[in-house]
């Protein structure tokens, strides 16, 4: 006999998010899902992400300046983003979307792990059991290095964010933030129970759910936010990075040099960049979201953007693998940027992500953005390994992982050593926001030597940052290694003008929790003033 679960769909989500009750009793009648067996694969697809911080953390980070005002913002979203304000807007890719979409995607995940232990043979559901437990981890990971500090030592002590592990039942619940290590402690247990469960097999189109290979990826990216005084953390990220790399990576790594014969010109890059079939792409994520348009070919949100300055730090910055050229067939790199053509250019983009439309009533022609974006990838597991092998001071692995690296996202056929590294390294001062360098200065809780630790570091954070531009992983970079961020006005006449910085310590780095959420009773994170 097959069991049933009856359960609201619209309560689970809206007591924790932004909703009220009468909104909940609203919605009541039409809003009831009889769950069986049969539909849990169908309803593990709402526990994935549904909102991403792609545009929450570019805006936050240091690849994004300011220009003047004859440039327009997207909207208030992305002003208040950029300005490291806490923000009241509620729109898709805000703090407040994030956090509602996240603990709907939970309460999802949390339905179908209901119904399993609700069944006469749970066994037979393993596979469902251990994807819901990891997009439950999922989603808490992306509330955490959103909502709260980095990992440090004080982790026993910082604010974390509510760890659903139960279906709600009552309308207006007490919810506690706990400590950010209770949070990451969930997190772990959760992917730790959900990843031996996983069948790959049971996936139709594998790149849009969890396999072992993107379960492997995400518990590299954990674990190198986890950081540990004995730095046992790093031991896992290369274990889990392993599990899906080997020792020899340089089959599984993207073709960059493919990607770079298509064409900079609209939704050619793009779309081969999250395409289906790429080996390279271990989980896409398709969500509502309008980061297209203001990080794409369009004269949408040019005020805030990565333009030319910041550019010679990332995509067109010189590194110990070459030179960046503006003749493709002398650039160093594979790919080529796109920029707008004012007279004072704002955006200077790597072409990854498209901005596509879903058309909901044709009549009216109406509907909504969306993005597809590359959650995991081989390319920046391999640098997490990387980074982890510096940590380690096993410098022949990591320099085996980079070498990798390079030979992939660039024509050089020279490896890197630890000389070279050091030499280009070691050659730059460091960073101030107005005589910029790729080299900047690093304060993390956990200790990093002088010398070549702390110059390989400068070359896996240097390589990173390029290679992944406008996903937004930058900003966990910069919150783990205590990276100050600075607000830079670029002036019509060349000037730069320093309006704002946000140093290590800066209680902003932990992006405000909605204010729906602390006017119904939650602790707020707090602020210096």
């Amino acid at each position: 006999m097959k069991n049933k679960n009856i359960f609201t769909i619209g309560l689970i989500g809206i007591s924790i998010g932004l909703s009220g009750c009468s909104d909940f009793l609203d919605e009541m009648p039409d809003s009831r899902t009889e769950i069986t067996e049969e539909n849990a694969d169908y309803l593990l697809v709402s526990a994935y992400p549904l909102t991403v911080p792609c545009e929450m953390y570019e805006m936050y980070s240091d690849n994004t300046d300011a220009y003047p005002d004859r440039f327009a913002a997207m909207d208030r979203l992305q002003e208040d983003l950029y300005r490291w304000e806490d923000t009241s807007q509620n729109d898709q890719d805000s703090p407040a979307a994030l956090w509602e979409n996240c603990y709907k995607s939970i309460a999802a995940a949390n339905q179908v792990l209901n119904l399993i232990d609700n069944m006469e043979d749970p066994s037979s559901m393993d596979a469902q059991k251990g994807e819901a437990l990891l997009c439950r981890a999922y989603n808490h990971f992306l509330l955490a290095t959103t909502f709260c500090k980095a990992y440090t030592s004080t982790a026993s002590t910082d604010l974390g964010i509510p760890y659903m592990k139960e279906l709600e039942t009552t309308v207006s619940p007490s919810y506690e933030r706990g400590t950010l290590a209770d949070t990451y402690k969930n997190i772990e247990a959760d992917l730790l129970e959900g990843i031996p469960l996983l069948d790959d097999s049971k996936y139709s189109v594998p790149k849009y759910r969890f396999t072992r290979n993107a379960a492997y990826a995400f518990a590299a990216r954990f674990y190198l936010n986890y950081t540990q005084a004995d730095l046992s953390n790093y031991d896992k990220v290369i274990e889990y990075a392993t599990r899906v790399l080997g020792a020899n990576p340089s089959n599984s790594l993207r073709n960059w040099e493919y990607l770079g014969t298509l064409s900079v010109n609209g939704e050619v890059q793009p779309n081969e960049y999250v395409n289906v079939e790429n080996s390279a792409n271990l989980l896409l994520i398709s969500v509502q979201s309008y980061w297209g348009y203001i990080n794409g070919p369009y004269g949408l949100g040019e005020r805030y953007a990565h333009g030319p300055v910041v550019s010679y730090e990332t995509n067109r910055s010189n590194g110990p693998w070459g030179s960046f050229n503006a003749n493709p067939d002398n650039n160093v790199y594979y790919t080529d940027v796109w920029s707008n053509s004012s007279a004072l250019p704002t955006k200077v983009i790597s072409m990854k992500v498209a901005q596509y439309s879903q058309i909901t009533d044709v009549v009216a022609g109406t509907g909504y953005g969306y993005i597809v974006n590359a959650a995991f990838t081989t390319d920046e597991l391999l640098l997490s390994r990387a980074e982890a092998y510096i940590m380690k001071k096993d410098y022949a692995n990591a320099l085996n992982d980079l070498n990798n690296w390079q030979g992939a996202y660039t024509k050089t056929t020279t490896p890197l050593t630890e000389t070279s590294i050091n030499d280009f390294y070691n050659a730059l001062s460091y960073y101030t926001p107005t005589s910029p360098t790729v080299k900047k200065e690093l304060h993390p809780d956990f200790a990093v030597e002088q010398g070549t630790q702390e110059n390989m570091i400068h070359c896996v954070l240097h390589a990173r940052r390029i290679m992944t531009l406008h996903e937004g992983l930058r900003w966990l970079d910069i919150k783990r290694f205590g990276i100050t961020v600075y607000r830079r006005f670029m002036r019509d006449d060349g000037r730069v003008e320093v309006t704002d910085q946000m140093d290590a310590s800066d209680l902003r780095r932990a992006i405000q929790i909605p204010s729906d959420v602390i006017s119904a009773g939650m602790e707020p994170n707090p602020r210096n003033n």
